[in-house]
């Protein structure tokens, strides 16, 4: 079977028993199928992913059509200051914190059409179902679709979960990216960024935090599991690093008068490599991008630029590790005759999910006799955002392959209805 053949398959439309409520999988992968046409390319089909992103025009176009959906599900939505959209179902005790869950629509330039986008069309789902059933729960439910979780318009993610815990940076709303000043990028979405402090929660607000969303890992796919349950979303350190040598004619400079940034940066790229293979876990460190100066051929490269990211779920492992690359950049300095300056950039915590969510995604889990294992999130999330106030869970779908923020991204229409189906019971559970 092929990829286009397997994406052309038959929904599951029944996971559930009997006069259970029950989730209408046919109609989850419409709702998937029809957001993919806001940023698909020109002429492309569903197995072409999608170019959504946050602040672009096909993003404001998909949260118009999102919005209409929460409405036709029954929900009564807002745009809060920050431009996250919400929708509100009552409770039987609708004074309650409610249990609110989603996840968000914006994609990587030449994504894929599920990382997002099932957690929150899957939420929608959870609502039409109850609806359907004719079951009102004790607890309101909330469902959000969160802005900008990517991040790679302003190169800074979770922007609109990080507005609702109250965690923006400072200055973060006059950034300018693609010559759009951010406070102008939230107002084009219906924010209002002169009154962003009304879009912060406060602790307490909700009675959980649920996020469904797909690995983008491998994991359960070769381990032939049905369901992830998450146990924390990893601390995430970032550096910036300056290489300066002498940049100088490459015809002339003898090989042992050198001074080259791009030989220091190659030999501290694989530092990082072999040494967060050498400790034993599943921390992980990436060298994504270098800029070298001049870049010209027959220049010997006096300056590079790169960017060191570390992520594990223990914030000490990382820092260890990182301390160990800036002592072997030290004497990688000292053997190439350059400087080497590493700067701390960006720190996203661990956020670890609560127990009592972990455990209630599991008996969802059992009941509907879904297979399931627990494993970290390898990937940022806007529930680590969440984590800061209170309950959180996220339970994960298999990727087909490990692949994802590719057009190649793909999740089995069964795993979704059966991911959204976890997800509807767990809401059940945490609602009453």
């Amino acid at each position: 079977m092929n990829r286009r053949q397997f994406v052309a398959g038959i929904a599951a439309a029944s996971l559930a028993a009997p006069g259970q409520p029950n989730i209408e999988g046919a109609r989850l992968r419409d709702h998937i199928e029809r957001l993919s046409q806001y940023g698909r390319p020109a002429g492309g089909n569903f197995a072409d992913g999608v170019s959504r992103v946050a602040y672009s025009d096909a993003d404001v176009a998909g949260r118009a059509y999102v919005r209409g959906l929460m409405e036709t599900a029954g929900l009564e939505t807002r745009i809060d200051a920050a431009g996250n959209i919400f929708g509100r179902r009552p409770g039987r005790e609708d004074s309650l914190p409610p249990v609110l869950f989603g996840s968000h629509i914006d994609s990587v330039p030449s994504g894929g059409n599920f990382d997002g986008d099932l957690g929150s069309l899957a939420a929608i789902e959870v609502v039409h179902s109850l609806a359907d059933a004719g079951i009102a729960t004790r607890r309101p439910l909330q469902v959000v679709v969160w802005q900008n979780e990517e991040g790679y318009a302003f190169n800074n993610g979770l922007a609109g979960s990080r507005a609702a815990a109250g965690h923006l940076d400072p200055g973060e709303l006059d950034a300018v990216w693609n010559g759009m000043k951010k406070s102008e990028a939230i107002r084009k979405i219906g924010g209002n960024p002169d009154r962003i402090a009304e879009a912060r929660i406060p602790k307490g607000a909700f009675a959980s935090y649920l996020e469904l969303h797909i690995e983008q890992g491998g994991t359960l796919e070769r381990s032939g599991i049905d369901i992830g349950i998450v146990e924390g979303i990893v601390a995430i350190d970032r550096y910036d690093v300056e290489i300066r040598g002498f940049a100088n004619h490459a015809g002339t400079t003898p090989m042992p008068e050198r001074q080259d940034a791009l030989v220091a940066a190659s030999q501290l790229v694989i530092a990082v490599n072999d040494i967060v293979r050498a400790e034993p876990g599943r921390q992980v460190g990436t060298v994504g991008q270098l800029n070298v100066s001049p870049n010209a051929p027959n220049i010997v490269p006096g300056g590079v630029k790169l960017v060191i990211e570390l992520r594990d779920l223990s914030a000490a492992k990382i820092s260890a590790l990182a301390g160990r690359i800036q002592a072997r950049a030290r004497e990688i300095a000292a053997q190439t005759r350059t400087t080497i300056e590493i700067r701390p950039a960006a720190h996203h915590d661990a956020a670890l999910a609560t127990p009592e969510i972990q455990r209630s995604i599991e008996a969802s889990c059992d009941k509907l006799g879904f297979t399931h294992q627990r494993l970290p999130s390898g990937a940022g999330h806007d529930a680590q955002a969440m984590a800061l106030l209170g309950p959180m869970g996220m339970i994960f779908v298999p990727s087909v392959g490990g692949i994802s923020h590719s057009p190649k991204e793909l999740t089995s229409w069964q795993d979704c209805a059966r991911g959204a189906q976890v997800l509807l019971h767990t809401v059940l559970a945490q609602a009453g």
